[in-house]
This record gives C-alpha cells, sequence and structure tokens, in this order.
C-alpha cells in the first residue's frame, strides 16, 4: 500500500492513474500510482499540518475508485457526509471536502487520467461502400437487416419494395442477392455506425426534405416475420388457402386459418411477433388499428385482437387488450417504481403529498395528462420515442405508461409549492445534481436527506 504526499518526487517510469486537484492552486495536485493508496496531505485551508485522512482504493472496473475515510471526523464526498472509517464510491468528477463542512477545510476533485482508462468501445474499421443501401445507394437510414442473407437497407427504401413486392408477387426477395426473404427488422448496431459516418463526413448526409421522405414511407417498427405460411407437405400443388388444407399447413396466426373480421391472411402475408405474448398476427399498417406502441416501437396484439372480435383461446397465444391502450383510457393506483429515478424516498414524498390534498394519484395523472395534451409541458426529458407525437389517445404499452406517469409526477412535484408538501420534505437542501445524481442510488442517507425532484445546479 503506497503512502501519497502532495505532488511526491516525479519518476518519468511511474503511471499515474488519478489525481486529487485542489481549486486552490496554491495547493500541488496529489497524484496518485498505487492501486491502493492512503492520501497524507493538508486538510485545511488555516493550517499547513498535514495528516493521513483517507484511503482511495482503484476498482477492478478501472474507472471507478473506493474511498475510505481513515480521518477522526467526518468528510464530504459528493455532498454526502461519510463518517469515520466508512466507504463510499468515487468517479472522475467526484468532490471530496477534508472535512464535516466546507468552510476551512480543503476540497479536491478526483480525477482520473484517460491513459489509464480500458476503452470499452471497439473501433471497427468499415468500408463506406458497404454502409449503403443497394436501393437509394446512400449510407443507410434507419437501417434494417433482411434474413436469411443479412442485407441492410434503409427503412423506407425497403418498405417500398415490400409494398411493391406483396402486390405484385408470392413472395419477397432481398433486393441485393434475390433470396427469399422470411424475417426483417431494424439494426440498432447498425444504426450507431452509419451515425458515426455521417459525423465523420458530413457531406454523406442526405438534405431533410430527403429524410423526412423516407420516415414517411417507413413502415418496420418491430420484427416482421414474412411469408411464413407454409405448406409442411411439399408435394401438394400450391393453391389458395381453403379449409380443408388448414391441417397440412403452418399456420403462425388465427387469420391465417379462418376469416375474421372480412379478412384472411395469404401465404405472402407478413406477420408481426407481439412483444408481450410472443404470438403472431398479420402487419396491417393501413386499417386504423394500432399494432405497436408509439412509446417504444415494440409490436403488442391486443388491441389489433380485440378490433377483429377474436375470442381467445389456447390455439393461439394472443395478449390481453388492456397490453395497448389509450393514455386516456388507462388508470393508476399505485405510483410506479421507476418514478423519481427509482428514489424510494422521493416517491414516499409525493404519495404523502398527493393524500394531503386530498387526492388520489389518478386524480393527479388525469389533471397532468390534460396538461400534457394541451402542451404546457416541456417534453425534452420525456423518457419515450416520439415525444411530440403523443397525445392523450395515444395507444402505448404498459411498461411506456408508467414511464409517462413518472415523467408527470416529476413535473407535478416541482409545481407544487413547498408549503403542500410534507414538513421533513419542505426542510431538505436541493441536491446540487438534481434528478441526475448518481449517488441517491447507492447512498440511503443522501438519497432521504437531499430534495433530488428538481433541476441540476452543477454537471459532473
Amino acid at each position: 500500500m503506497a503512502e501519497i504526499g502532495e505532488c511526491s518526487a516525479t519518476n518519468s517510469s511511474i503511471e499515474y492513474w488519478a489525481k486529487l486537484i485542489p481549486p486552490d492552486k496554491i495547493y500541488a495536485d496529489i497524484e496518485i500510482n498505487s492501486d491502493e493508496t492512503i492520501i497524507y496531505s493538508e486538510t485545511k485551508s488555516t493550517s499547513v499540518e498535514k495528516r493521513e485522512w483517507c484511503k482511495i482504493t482503484r476498482n477492478s472496473d478501472l474507472n471507478s475508485a473506493t474511498l475510505q475515510n481513515r480521518s477522526s471526523n467526518a468528510i464530504i464526498v459528493d455532498e454526502t457526509l461519510v463518517q469515520k472509517d466508512d466507504t463510499t464510491f468515487i468517479k472522475c468528477g467526484s468532490e471530496i471536502i477534508s472535512g464535516p463542512v466546507r468552510d476551512g477545510h480543503l476540497s479536491y476533485k478526483f480525477k482520473m487520467l484517460s491513459g489509464s482508462r480500458i476503452c470499452k468501445g471497439l473501433k471497427i474499421s468499415v468500408d463506406v461502400e458497404h454502409a449503403k443501401c443497394s436501393i437509394c445507394l446512400n449510407i443507410w437510414h434507419d437501417v434494417v437487416t433482411a434474413a436469411p442473407c443479412f442485407h441492410n437497407f434503409c427503412n423506407g427504401c425497403f418498405s417500398e419494395w415490400l409494398k411493391r413486392s406483396q402486390e405484385k408477387h408470392t413472395s419477397v426477395l432481398c433486393p441485393q442477392c434475390r433470396a427469399v426473404v422470411q424475417f426483417v427488422g431494424r439494426n440498432h448496431y447498425l444504426l450507431n455506425i452509419a451515425e458515426d459516418i455521417l459525423q465523420a463526413d458530413s457531406s454523406l448526409r442526405r438534405s431533410v426534405e430527403e429524410i423526412a421522405i423516407l420516415d414517411s414511407c417507413s413502415l418496420i417498427q418491430s420484427n416482421l416475420v414474412i411469408g411464413s405460411a407454409k405448406k409442411r407437405n411439399q408435394k401438394r400443388p400450391h393453391s389458395v388457402l381453403g379449409q380443408e388444407e388448414t391441417g397440412d399447413l403452418e399456420l403462425p396466426c388465427p387469420q391465417c386459418g379462418t376469416e375474421y373480421a372480412g379478412f384472411r391472411c395469404n401465404p405472402n402475408t407478413v406477420h408481426l411477433q407481439c412483444h408481450g405474448c410472443g404470438g403472431m398476427m398479420p402487419s396491417r399498417f393501413d386499417i386504423g388499428i394500432p399494432q405497436h406502441c408509439l412509446g417504444c416501437d415494440r409490436a403488442f396484439c391486443g388491441a389489433y385482437w380485440q378490433a377483429q372480435r377474436l375470442q381467445r383461446s389456447d390455439t393461439y397465444a394472443t395478449c390481453n387488450p388492456e397490453t395497448l391502450k389509450p393514455i386516456s383510457g388507462r388508470t393508476i393506483s399505485r405510483i410506479p417504481q421507476l418514478t423519481h429515478e427509482n428514489n424510494r424516498h422521493e416517491q414516499d414524498i409525493t404519495g404523502r403529498c398527493i393524500s394531503q390534498m386530498g387526492k388520489t394519484l389518478q386524480d393527479v395523472i388525469s389533471e397532468w395528462i390534460v396538461r400534457f395534451n394541451n402542451r404546457e409541458i416541456d417534453r425534452t426529458r420525456m423518457p419515450l420515442n416520439h415525444a411530440e407525437m403523443i397525445t392523450a389517445e395515444t395507444h402505448i404499452c404498459n411498461e411506456c405508461y408508467e414511464k409517462l406517469v413518472g415523467f408527470l409526477l416529476y413535473w407535478f412535484r416541482i409545481s407544487t409549492p413547498k408549503y403542500l408538501l410534507p414538513g421533513d420534505a419542505t426542510e431538505r437542501e436541493n441536491c446540487w445534481y438534481g434528478y441526475a445524481c448518481r449517488t441517491q442510488h447507492h447512498n440511503e442517507d443522501h438519497a432521504r436527506k437531499r430534495n433530488h425532484v428538481c433541476r441540476p445546479t452543477r454537471s459532473r
């Protein structure tokens, strides 16, 4: 174990992995080169006396450290008191004050040196020509991958190809290799690569108008199963599906074998797999029945099968209609766990605040959905996709509804006057980092003593 004082004699062969940097430049930086280091330095601005006051241990992830208080008094780490012999996590940017109060004690900023970090990312060299859609010959936009050939295209380009193929042919062929496409889905990994290429060479970017046209054509939101109604006995001649033939076919969904609400699948019908139950439904983007949650773009079949008047049975997996409903048609009786960044102390304060007002959670959410629908709320931090498109009549899934409720409860709290909060909540000071505070997730005392339902006033 090394013992480090202020700016020890420097040896060019020593690799330092971190520093403690005082804001006052009359004090030297404390450089750390051992995986376990005792810090021995000045602790008070009124004294030049040096003392042992903390131990810093490098964590195995090489991107954080553990600090132990070795002084006789408490110290402050990221606004939280750390008592004698207690430990806490620190990361690059953590502020450490060498005493129980800020006044009179030295403060340090913990900085990890870039040369000591392990790069988690993987650098990939990609020929730009290999990152182009073979339909439009531009860099992929909202890239989708076809299987089993694994060729990649723009979502809008392939969606148009898919529509034309369904109208004119019995199967969908890959535009690049002409293999029969059985599956197509969005490829988030290649989407990131395409974005990196465009950042590196802005001349490859398309115009705003071109992007808007592509987005308007994009139909692939979740994974599509294409042409899966295949005959098991290939010796029988191909014909239009008849009721007598259904015993020889793989029927992915109820409408592949039976007509419901005037619709029956054909052998080339594209199918969506429901995220909720894993069952299949035909992809029908032109009938006005929601099949995707707008908040997460995942497919759910409950609303579709309800509109088709299908009775649930054990033969096919189908969702409860409650899995995909309009926001205005939903109710809620408990505060979701993810509310206020999973801080249970803030959730408890919000619950007591609502009770003191003589309201129910549903009363509050109904009021704030009206404000949301009237666009009285800034949607910048809204944790749902297509935030600007969502209204009270939008169909979303249960998970996205809980995220929306948590978002609305944040606005409810910051809009509530202090005198309407429970007494113990009004006495707390705001955390500098507000809702973005990381310490609240692993330090119960800090999560309880500071208000985190507020905007950050300091960045890390």
